[in-house]
């Protein structure tokens, strides 16, 4: 259930826990849906957006007449555990109407009112894929670790609390070093520092543990998907690998407070979780995944993500939902055919976007397949008799 939530007004839609297929023309709506299923796990969504930015706003509201936006929900009936469960989430009334107020998201469940994002990954866990992903390999390394840190909240939902806490701390070590420099309170500065060290190599455990479940899966391969190797580089990443953690935290502490001087200049932290890279090989070619074609590179990270779905899968007795938009487009037929024959196989609820119906003929009655026009959604046939 949708309302106020971008193109949607109000939405009802139910489904069962056979994949979902949504087609129709671009700007229909289509990924909307998708980002609106993504809220319901802690996070920022697949578009990352601020909360503000996914109220609806009419035409004269895009043009700019200075209305604040609505609040906005996203309220769903999920299945966990043999249990019905009602989750929901959206932005605050009392904030959404002040254009500079922080975003402050309230969260729902069963009718509680529950403090904090993490209770929503008591019920649910979501793993997506979306057309800008395909630079990933070839983008910076901050895209890199995000995808990594979604991988690793779908497996350890604290995870999305530590890296809050660590971006807190980072931001408030770097305005008191900007704004002090050489004359801030050195025993301030080095709770702080010690701080991040214990919350980064913590990050960088979690990161390191779910690379060390995944690399067997993704060793595997899946299908005609490649296999593929996953590895961390980083300071950090390479103090964990050599000793204890509590050794990885007294040298990052050391590495911070060495790193004032410069980090006063740059208004950064020379070191810590947020410097680690995520490096991804083709196994079969022997070649990084920055070197691998386009259609390689997309390949690499179904392979990646269906190999995640199956660790949580056996994890926990159920697999993630899995939010694929336009994922079909580039593939071949023998790589979509195997793509939802592993969807089915998981027993996942996959939602798939795509402008064009044939893609997903395969699935037949097997995939629910529901039409999406002018932010209208309907079974594909009741569309095409209109």
């Amino acid at each position: 259930m949708l309302t106020d939530f971008r193109c949607y007004a109000q939405l009802r839609l139910e489904v069962d826990a056979r994949p979902v297929v949504l087609t129709g023309p671009n700007g229909a709506g289509k990924t909307n849906l998708l980002e609106a299923l993504s809220f319901l796990v802690p996070g920022r969504g697949l578009r990352r957006a601020r909360l503000n930015e996914a109220s609806r706003r009419t035409a004269a509201e895009l043009a700019g007449d200075g209305t604040s936006p609505r609040p906005w929900a996203v309220a769903a009936t999920v299945e966990a555990g043999g249990e019905m469960v009602e989750i929901g989430t959206g932005l605050a009334p009392d904030v959404a109407g002040v254009s500079d107020a922080p975003d402050r998201r309230v969260v729902r469940i069963n009718g509680e009112t529950r403090r904090g994002q993490t209770a929503l990954a008591d019920h649910l866990a979501a793993l997506w894929l979306v057309p800008d992903m395909q630079r990933l390999f070839t983008d910076g390394a901050s895209a890199r670790r995000r995808f990594l840190d979604r991988l690793v909240y779908a497996v350890d939902p604290a995870h999305a609390g530590r890296i809050t806490a660590y971006d807190q701390t980072l931001r408030e070590r770097a305005r008191l070093l900007r704004e002090q420099g050489t004359r801030a309170d050195p025993a301030w500065v080095a709770a702080l520092e010690t701080a991040l060290a214990e919350r980064g190599v913590a990050i960088a455990a979690a990161r390191a543990d779910v690379v060390r479940r995944l690399n067997p899966a993704c060793a595997a391969g899946i299908g005609p998907f490649p296999a593929a190797a996953l590895a961390l580089s980083g300071d950090i990443d390479g103090w964990l690998a050599d000793g204890p953690a509590l050794a990885a935290e007294d040298r990052m502490a050391a590495a911070l407070a060495a790193a004032r001087p410069r980090d006063a200049d740059t208004g950064g932290a020379a070191v810590g979780p947020h410097r680690s890279d995520l490096l991804v090989t083709h196994l079969e070619r022997g070649l990084a995944a920055a070197l691998c074609s386009t259609g390689e590179q997309k390949a690499l990270l179904i392979s990646i993500v269906l190999a995640n779905a199956r660790i949580l899968a056996l994890d926990a007795g159920a697999a993630p939902l899995l939010l694929l938009d336009e994922v079909a487009a580039h593939l071949d037929e023998r790589r979509r055919r195997a793509l939802f024959e592993e969807i089915e196989a998981l027993g996942a609820q996959a939602w798939m976007t795509g402008t064009d119906p044939a893609l997903f003929a395969a699935l037949g009655p097997r995939a629910q397949h529901l039409a999406v026009e002018e932010a209208r959604v309907r079974p594909a046939g009741e569309m095409l008799r209109e």
